[in-house]
């Protein structure tokens, strides 16, 4: 596996064209990616612990590089509450952006300026006029419940959409099937780049407390729905006790939906989606 040194200068000197995007996957469902407008930063899980069967890619203090730190929901294997302040303080212009539920509560544990979170809900965007173009929208997660909060309304765990430089991408969060999310993710224009889990869920993790996502069939016909240009399986090897065989997840989708293209990769592998 490539070591923390040679992946963050990997990120570092790789300069995407305009229309053109590059990821990294970190492990579980945390993504590197380098867009001609920003460097983004889906749920990084850096925490070293026995419990992992594949260890931090690299360091808070290593992750200068991000412009944008985003927490689809507060499990710390998505929002590591022993990362954040280490690269808020490593990248010192990121944003981080979360479900606004937390916002207030993440800023005064981590002791990051309120300022700093982008705080989001179902229905909500970020956009900063210092960076045309680029778009952060916010959709809700199913995990495994869709279930917002009966007072407030507001959702634990989120989806977020984000658009640059003509490149428009979808991660899910920790994510079940539910009715109208292909609707969302179709409207305006096609989904460029998927990422999602396919672990599944059944009684036994639930019964332990381990809150289930989309199983590799159901990625697959969401995958199949939407159409994305590439469609991109995570969450599947990081806990024994949750794992999955991502060639289930591509071999269905190869057999069900012809053409439709899907990456499974190595940890800090560099992939490049063109215009």
């Amino acid at each position: 596996m490539i070591n923390s040194m040679e992946l963050v200068d990997n990120i570092v000197k790789y300069v995407p064209e305009a229309g053109e995007v590059a990821f990294w996957w970190i492990g579980q469902l945390g993504y590197i990616v380098k867009m001609a407008a920003a460097t983004l930063c889906f749920d990084a899980y850096l925490a070293p612990a026995p419990h992992r069967r594949v260890g931090p890619m690299f360091a808070p203090g290593e992750m200068g590089f991000v412009d944008f730190v985003f927490g689809s929901h507060d499990h710390s294997d998505h929002i590591d509450h022993s990362a954040w302040p280490g690269i808020a303080v490593a990248a010192p212009k990121a944003r981080f952006v979360a479900p606004i539920k937390f916002v207030g509560q993440l800023s005064g544990e981590f002791g990051i300026p309120q300022e700093r979170f982008i705080g989001l809900d179902e229905g909500m965007a970020f956009t900063d006029p210092s960076l045309p173009g680029l778009r952060i929208q916010a959709i809700a997660a199913a995990h495994e419940f869709l279930a917002p909060d009966p007072i407030t309304g507001l959702h634990d765990s989120l989806g977020f959409i984000v658009d640059a430089g003509g490149v428009r991408i979808y991660h899910s969060g920790d994510c079940c099937k539910y009715e109208g999310l292909e609707t969302k993710l179709l409207s305006n224009r096609p989904i460029d780049l998927m990422f999602i889990p396919i672990n599944g869920r059944d009684a036994v993790r639930y019964t332990s407390h381990c809150i289930g996502n989309m199983s590799f069939a159901e990625a697959v016909d969401l995958a199949g729905a939407v159409a994305p240009r590439l469609a991109v399986p995570g969450h599947y090897e990081m806990f024994s006790n949750n794992s999955e065989d991502p060639a289930k997840f591509t071999d269905y989708l190869a057999a069900k939906y012809p053409g439709q293209k899907s990456w499974v990769g190595g940890h800090g592998e560099r992939v490049v989606l063109g215009r």
